[in-house]
């Protein structure tokens, strides 16, 4: 047996912070650091396991035996066992051999804080360190707060890094392979944030990275921590903020993992109902526990620090806020009001969020939360969750059920695609058309559409062109940008063949426009999360299933003007009421011909009217495209 040196971290401020659940930094504490101690250098180990009666560190430097170097346990019941190892550098795999109090258990973990682990299905840590890494995206953080700011663009291409693209060999793109293929490709189609499926080290393919065991560690599957970074650094110099998945809402019970941890329940709740995932068949955070507090707040902030990430969407927030989230009668228990609500999930994301203003200038979070929990997207000072914004499942829904119908019905259902507006400002809505959706058998965006391939594509347009004039800020799946035909397949590279084709070419060409048009189009996302940005011209228009709306800006002069023709019917003579006299000009058209539309349109300006209209007291007659959205300005 090596004896472990009493070197340690910690200072009483340390374990007082994190007993309380206040310390957010854990990651500098525990976990592996390489230091050096009176002039040797090795390794300093910290892990958390108060069940434990011995914790060793085991290794190929040590021929993975428990006996060689048994850690010291702190002597203020803090229950963190720690030690520093002598020659031990980056590089050497490990774990921790623990021997529980609990009925001889004997657990052999990765560790919670690794920087970096095996790829799998290996399952060591390994030791790694992270702060050599020469960033060169100081000018993009410099005006981040701008880029990311609630009055800004946000155009979001999400991404599956593992299937975007593959190698001619059909292998997965490495993180530096994905920096000279994705990053240009996000930036040439003019999005403005890329979401990434979540990158931290999780050990099974299927569960697309939703199920994680290494929560501070970008997965090896595609290279080193550093090799991530270079990737993030390389969006940044290309203008393009990065948002993050980030899931607390559950983790696996893999043997390594972080499931009864020290022989004792952890970081899961110990009570199955609020412990254990039916859904997914993984365990659930508890959120009870001031250490376990401490370790998923660090662990989000470690991101924003760290890897410079701009913005963290945290995954099932509604499967947190309740008790009897996805549960029977019976399976679950109320809080203490007698309510379903989960109070320790609710206090902790507001502490979450709160931190993450507190501490990061322009980085906000978002919400995957499918409810009508009041106050997700308010200030936590104002008793809101403190979120910047939430997706915006409702429409998702009722829009995508809206587009699969035939034409010929969609009369009578104009309420489904009218109905968000309801609430459209009753929250900081993203609208989302998710990796979700193109999932087990509910076929691809594409896929849902109606008609002969010609109105398939022009309702994809239409689509597309609604839902980005619509109030909130979007989100696209990769593929959708040029109408991937088959279902995403998480173990497949996208089709990328398809753009040998005219429909997915155009289709592409036309989501590179809109895009542009987007971000150059002040109207659509100044006050995208106001009322004032909005005012509809005609939603009840049911014969001719036209919507026709108005998008406004901090400036009444960038007003844009909205019409949307739900039909395949063209219709060269339509009147629509406006606001104020003036002229109005078409500025963008989805059934152009250069992206395989019809080519009608409006070519030349148009002079109002001082005619009543839709109650307004001037009007404009104008053409509108089959299935086909066009847009109009009004010009001096």
């Amino acid at each position: 047996m090596t004896k472990v040196s009493t070197y340690s971290q910690f200072t009483d401020f340390d374990i007082a912070l994190f007993k309380s659940g206040k310390h957010f930094k854990l990651y500098e504490k525990l976990g592996s650091h390489i230091v050096t101690v009176d002039g040797v250098k090795g390794t300093y180990f910290a892990v958390w396991a108060p069940s434990a009666k011995q914790v060793s560190v085991i290794g190929d430097f040590n021929f993975w035996s428990g006996e060689e170097h048994p850690l010291n346990v702190r002597w203020d019941a803090s229950g963190i066992w720690e030690g520093f190892i002598p020659d031990v550098g980056e590089g050497s795999l490990y774990k921790y051999k623990i021997h529980s109090n609990h009925n001889g258990v004997i657990t052999e973990k990765a560790d919670p804080y690794a920087k970096r682990c095996e790829h799998p299905p290996k399952t060591a840590s390994i030791v790694w360190g992270i702060d050599n890494y020469k960033w060169k995206d100081k000018k993009w953080m410099s005006y981040r707060k701008d880029k990311n700011g609630l009055d800004r663009p946000y155009s979001v291409y999400e991404v599956h890094l593992d299937s975007w693209m593959k190698s001619k060999d059909n292998e997965r793109l490495t993180y530096k392979e994905l920096a000279k293929k994705l990053v240009p490709y996000v930036k040439e189609m003019n999005f403005t944030h890329i979401e990434l499926m979540p990158i931290m080290e999780y050990p099974y393919d299927p569960s697309w990275g939703y199920q994680l065991t290494g929560y501070f560690a970008p997965t090896s599957r595609f290279g080193t921590p550093q090799e991530f970074m270079y990737l993030v650094d390389q969006f940044h110099q290309n203008d393009i903020g990065v948002i993050l998945d980030w899931v607390p809402s559950h983790f696996p019970s893999d043997d390594h993992g972080l499931g009864f941890f020290d022989g004792s329940h952890l970081y899961e709740h110990p009570d199955k109902r609020k412990g254990y995932h039916q859904d997914w068949k993984s365990l659930i955070f508890n959120y009870e526990r001031n250490e376990v507090r401490s370790f998923l707040i660090s662990n989000a902030l470690f991101w924003l620090e760290k890897y410079n990430i701009d913005c963290l969407r945290v995954d099932a927030v509604a499967s947190m806020l309740y008790l009897d989230y996805s549960r029977e009668e019976g399976e679950w228990e109320p809080n203490i009001y007698g309510e379903r609500e989960n109070l320790a999930a609710v206090s902790l994301l507001k502490e979450f969020n709160q931190a993450v203003e507190d501490n990061f200038d322009g980085v906000i979070t978002i919400a995957e939360e499918s409810t009508a929990f009041p106050g997700v997207t308010r200030a936590v000072k104002h008793d809101g969750l403190g979120f910047g914004m939430k997706w915006m499942m409702g429409w998702m829904h009722d829009t995508l059920d809206y587009f699969a119908k035939d034409p010929i019905y969609r009369q009578y259902h104009q309420n489904d695609i009218t109905f968000s507006l309801a609430y459209a400002f009753s929250e900081n809505f993203m609208l989302p058309l998710s990796h979700d959706e193109v999932v087990y058998g509910k076929n691809s965006i594409l896929g849902r559409m109606p008609g002969d391939e010609w109105q398939r594509f022009a309702n994809l347009r239409l689509l597309y062109g609604y839902m980005f004039t619509h109030p909130g800020t979007n989100l696209v799946f990769m593929g959708g940008e040029f109408g991937q035909y088959n279902e995403w397949n998480f173990q497949k590279s996208l089709d990328w063949n398809l753009l040998e084709f005219e429909p997915h070419k155009n289709t592409q060409a036309f989501f590179k426009d809109l895009n542009q048009f987007y971000k150059n189009t002040p109207a659509l996302y100044e006050k995208a999360f106001s009322a004032d940005g909005f005012e509809w011209i005609s939603l009840d228009d049911n014969k001719n299933c036209v919507l026709s709306y108005i998008r406004k800006g901090h400036d009444k002069e960038n007003d844009t003007v909205v019409v949307c023709n739900f039909t395949p019917k063209t219709i060269e003579k339509y009147n629509i009421g406006l606001p104020r006299k003036g002229k109005i000009k078409e500025i963008f058209n989805s059934d152009s011909e250069k992206y395989g539309g019809s080519g009608f349109s409006n070519t030349r300006q148009i002079t109002l009217k001082k005619k009543k209209e839709h109650n307004k007291p001037y009007s404009a007659t104008i053409g509108i495209p089959p299935l086909g959205v066009v847009i109009f300005k009004y010009i001096s």
